[in-house]
């Protein structure tokens, strides 16, 4: 399985922000199909409380055409949450998107309306400084 050209960019900026890595891919197996999260995570919120785990699927949008890989980002990211309401339902799913795209891509009214109808998760990262700039 290939990584993402900022896989390890958004590896390090999670550990940065308090998160530890429990899966490098997170894989998911239901109804005999298997797939693989990019990341696991999980954060300890205080001795009395749960941990908070998180699965991260990373996106670069480096390609020639953003609204492609837009539609391949969106249609794994619904296929992920629907298996993960099956198997992990307590983990969240978050979409990992670079800060330059989401501000330029994302930022268009079409974009912005399939994010929310969709209900997506967003984590908005720097990959050349390495760190979470915004969790949506």
């Amino acid at each position: 399985m290939a990584k993402d050209r900022f896989h390890n960019s958004v590896k390090v900026a999670l550990e940065k922000d308090g998160w530890t890595i429990t899966d490098d891919p997170y894989d998911l197996a239901v109804g005999g199909v298997e797939m693989y999260i990019d990341l696991g995570a999980e954060q300890l919120l205080g001795a009395e409380r749960d941990g908070a785990r998180i699965a991260v699927e990373i996106k670069s949008f480096i390609g020639s055409s953003s609204i492609s890989e837009f539609h391949t980002a969106h249609g794994q990211y619904m296929d992920y949450r629907y298996a993960l309401e099956e198997k992990d339902p307590e983990r969240v799913l978050y979409l990992a998107v670079p800060v330059k795209i989401y501000e330029e891509f994302f930022g268009l009214k079409f974009i912005k309306t399939v994010v929310e109808r969709s209900q997506l998760r967003l984590l908005i990262y720097d990959p050349d400084e390495e760190v979470i700039t915004l969790w949506q």
